[in-house]
């Protein structure tokens, strides 16, 4: 069984009944290393154990645990073979109606893997059908909305303020709504190596943002 279909046959056998389907979420762990002790798995964790107790489907995919090269050129961004993994992602990417993207802030955006994992994905004539950024026609993803999550050590204000929060900013716009997902919400998760009770207030907003498919 694959990651992506494990994941969901988890979360759908513990906490839905049959009928009782609201939304179909997707939500992507982007975090490089597949630890599940990391604070990135944990709110995905929260998210959809929120999602399914409102009655939601749960896909989830697990950026580090798949297997997939970085691409190097164009002709393989556009002709190359999609790897298998990147194919089961696509496909739970076009299953779903809201997506939910977390990942770390590293160096200040996010870490090579998440970017490569985005760049496999988000491929021509999968997420877009040409360049021309007033053809609404062209976004093949249209009809979804997203979330984008952003953990970091500096508190979240800083962030968004002094630092104007470019690597969110630059996803939602160049990848998100580029491909037609809207609304994109976001949400930036600051001070994590901070207290307890700052990091279970964290999780029980991700898990109510999912019980609200939001």
């Amino acid at each position: 069984m694959d990651h992506v279909a494990a994941t969901a046959a988890r979360y759908n056998r513990a906490h839905t009944e049959p009928g009782d389907i609201d939304m179909r979420i997707t939500v992507i762990n982007a975090h490089p290393d597949p630890d599940e002790q990391h604070y990135i798995a944990a709110l995905c964790q929260s998210y959809g154990q929120g999602a399914t107790e409102g009655g939601h489907e749960i896909r989830q995919i697990e950026v580090g645990r798949l297997a997939f090269d970085f691409i190097r050129n164009q002709q393989d961004w556009r002709d190359g073979e999609v790897p298998v993994d990147i194919r089961e992602a696509q496909d739970a990417i076009t299953w779903c109606e809201h997506l939910v993207l977390a990942y770390p802030l590293w160096l200040g955006t996010m870490p090579a893997l998440t970017k490569g994992f985005l760049e496999q994905t988000f491929r021509q004539n999968f997420a877009f059908n040409s360049n021309n950024v007033a053809d609404i026609s062209a976004r093949r993803l249209r009809g979804r909305s997203a979330r984008i999550i952003v953990t970091m050590g500096m508190p979240a204000l800083i962030y968004r303020w002094f630092y104007g929060a470019h690597s969110l900013r630059a996803v939602k716009r160049n990848i998100l709504r580029f491909c037609g997902f809207g609304p994109v919400r976001t949400s930036i998760v600051g001070g994590v190596g901070g207290s307890a009770k700052h990091r279970e207030a964290q999780l029980a907003r991700m898990q109510q943002l999912g019980k609200a498919g939001r």
